[in-house]
């Protein structure tokens, strides 16, 4: 059973309950609050794709897991931000508005950098991307849930809360599932590519949260800001990754799917080895 069957449907059921939960005046929270999100959104869209790429060359890195490296980097957040953000003691308000609004102008980016990147390192060893399929493949998966969503929201909010309550609780499992799936039919070539991949995801991970910290204080956002800003730019949206690296009309390589797989793994660990430490701090924390 090839695993885009079982990861697109999850995807989109995570997207769905995505576009439950944002509201229209989420979007328009960047002109309230501006430094917070700007110093979010350049940590997680500029920031962490260029360590992504300065990782992938020092750990020189094939083609197929350098492209897979970058493309979990350029991902959007992911909808337990939002999760780990209440449990940290961080602005969930701002949290919403960083996950909608990454989730949003990554229908863009990715393409972008993906091209560039695929160029630069995979078509000497055949790869290539049909960024016209990466469009298309983003908005059915991505946009149309979410605008779904929001509509259900507005439409008919007791059945949107209803539904959002049972969802919630199903993504985790779900990706855990998808994860489960993806090593039982790759396991010899991601215990072959552990330690070395292993490596450059858990260092990217650290890269991005001790930046993107330094980055909030430099702006100067209070500790509950900086706390979600951490968080935000430090989780990305695993399940889109596996969906592009998996998808027959995109990059069909399962193989690239793995430092998603690994990124998932490590960014719950050390994300909540975080929360677990800010939750001891002093409010300055």
């Amino acid at each position: 059973m090839s695993t885009i069957w079982i990861v697109l449907p999850i995807l989109m059921l995570l997207m769905f309950d995505l576009g439950l939960t944002l509201r229209v005046e989420d979007f328009g929270r960047v002109f309230l609050r501006p430094w917070p999100i700007v110093v979010a959104l350049v940590g997680q869209l500029v920031l962490l794709p260029l360590v992504a790429v300065g990782l992938a060359w020092l750990f020189h890195l094939p083609p197929v897991f350098f492209i897979g490296l970058v493309l979990i980097a350029c991902c959007p957040g992911g909808s337990a931000s939002n999760v780990f953000s209440r449990l940290a003691g961080g602005d969930v308000a701002l949290s919403v508005t960083l996950t909608a609004l990454s989730s949003a102008i990554t229908l863009f980016t990715i393409p972008l950098v993906m091209d560039v990147v695929t160029r630069l390192v995979g078509e000497s060893v055949g790869i290539s991307l049909p960024v016209g399929n990466l469009i298309k493949q983003n908005l059915v998966l991505m946009l149309l849930p979410v605008l779904l969503g929001i509509g259900l929201h507005y439409a008919c909010p007791t059945a949107a809360d209803r539904t959002d309550r049972i969802l919630s609780r199903l993504a985790f499992p779900l990706l855990l599932v998808l994860i489960t799936v993806f090593y039982i039919q790759h396991y010899r070539t991601i215990l072959d590519n552990l330690g070395l991949l292993g490596l450059c995801v858990t260092a990217l991970i650290l890269t991005a949260v001790g930046c993107s910290s330094l980055l909030a204080r430099l702006v100067k956002n209070s500790p509950k800001q900086r706390r979600t800003v951490v968080i935000e730019v430090g989780m990305q949206n695993a399940a889109q990754a596996i969906a592009i690296a998996s998808s027959p009309l995109i990059f069909a390589s399962d193989e690239m799917a793995i430092p998603a797989i690994l990124y998932s793994l490590m960014m719950n660990i050390i994300l909540l080895a975080y929360v677990g430490i800010v939750r001891r701090l002093p409010n300055n924390g």
